[in-house]
């Protein structure tokens, strides 16, 4: 790439990155405008989904929102590092090891301890919840269920929880969901390793199909927690999959026919800012689907999001002062750290609404989830990159 080009995508990528917090400031609020204004509208894309047992597992919308989101970070990414990546045991093992042995935990402890005590008598120490049976469980009106009870519900029977535990249960289910597609946008503006982020999104999102059901049933404690495999499945295929597939293609065709020059300095140079513009375009269409329970709920969502960005921050870091302890490079450190801190939340809140309901206090937690993401997840690529300096080169 030649120097003229090289400033040229420096000039259009820092007039993104430069004021990236506010262009999200301004989304939110503008797809919450959106919804208020033109429910119609973000009603009608909103049901635009691919369904299965009563929930809406993949948002089309969303699903070519991120496809071309992640399409550009894939094209980008040289698949020979890749390999070489995912033979770096260190970065991979740190990585599982916070995703799968600490996350979870960390969430359940800090969900509860604000949930359950801090702020239980903001939310209402006899608030009350009602969500969907247990699949498989028939019990008879008036029967306790674990701290439930049992109740008729316009004809179908429910369980009546407390409305804490409800918010606690879609804490869990985020903690559970290790980011598999928004992080690599968070690695990518980070400056980070994309093969090891590449490598992990894959690790990922063939682990959780093991252990998301064992640790959701385990920390939940209503029984075994069926594994949604087709919410995962999907989400993943539409999320991940196709744009790794489309990306990879492209990069192969275009430089067997252009050459790998043309490639650098023409292709990808027009392909840099359209990641962040999807990041953008995915936001004002969540926040038009979702806008009206935020507004609705405005004390609700804080006493959700403080447990929420606590684990965030507390588990980055755990990821980041770990990955300096044993000497990572910074390229390999800030995608574990980014991995660790985000949540897969499309997967969250298709489990809530599978399990517990559309308006389930667990299904309005998964969707604080979204709130706080973005805003927190660019404040510590902030960090990530204003620290980049304490870390040299990995040591073997």
């Amino acid at each position: 790439m030649t120097d003229s080009s090289r400033a040229d995508e420096r000039r259009m990528t820092n007039v993104f990155e430069r004021y990236l917090t506010l262009w999200v400031a301004l989304c939110i609020v503008g797809g919450i405008v959106l919804g208020r204004v033109a429910p119609g509208f973000a009603q009608t894309l909103d049901g635009f989904a691919i369904v299965i047992n009563g929930a809406p597992v993949v948002s089309i919308p969303i699903a070519i929102c991120l496809f071309f989101m992640m399409y550009p970070i894939m094209v980008k990414i040289d698949f020979a590092e890749v390999i070489k990546a995912g033979k770096s045991v260190k970065p991979v093992s740190l990585t599982l090891f916070i995703n799968w042995a600490v996350k979870p935990f960390t969430m359940y402890g800090i969900a509860f301890l604000f949930l359950g005590i801090v702020f239980r008598g903001f939310i209402g120490p006899e608030a009350m919840d009602l969500v969907r049976m247990p699949l498989g469980l028939d019990l008879p009106v008036g029967a306790e269920h674990g701290a439930g009870t049992v109740v008729l519900h316009e004809g179908v029977k429910m369980l009546e929880i407390p409305l804490w535990r409800s918010y606690l249960a879609g804490a869990i289910l985020l903690g559970i969901a290790p980011c598999t597609a928004m992080v690599l946008v968070w690695g990518y503006l980070a400056r980070g390793n994309a093969g090891h982020t590449l490598v992990m999104v894959a690790i990922n999102s063939l682990t959780m199909l093991v252990l998301y059901g064992v640790l959701g049933g385990f920390l939940l404690g209503v029984g075994r927690l069926p594994v949604p495999w087709e919410a995962l499945l999907l989400s993943i295929g539409a999320y991940v999959a196709l744009p790794l597939v489309a990306g990879f293609l492209t990069r192969k065709w275009v430089i067997a026919a252009k050459g790998p020059i043309w490639f650098a300095e023409k292709f990808l140079h027009v392909l840099t800012p359209v990641t962040i513009a999807a990041l953008l375009v995915t936001l004002v269409l969540l926040f038009s689907f979702k806008g009206d329970v935020i507004v609705a709920n405005p004390l609700t969502i804080l006493w959700i999001a403080i447990p929420l960005f606590l684990q965030t921050t507390l588990i980055f870091g755990v990821g980041y002062g770990l990955s300096r302890l044993f000497r990572l490079s910074y390229a390999d450190a800030a995608p574990t750290a980014m991995i660790g801190a985000s949540n897969h939340f499309e997967v969250a809140i298709a489990t809530a609404v599978m399990l517990f309901g559309l308006g389930s206090g667990a299904a309005l937690a998964t969707v604080v989830g979204v709130l706080i993401e973005v805003p927190v997840m660019l404040l510590l690529v902030k960090i990530c990159v204003r620290t980049q300096h304490w870390f040299g080169p990995e040591v073997t």
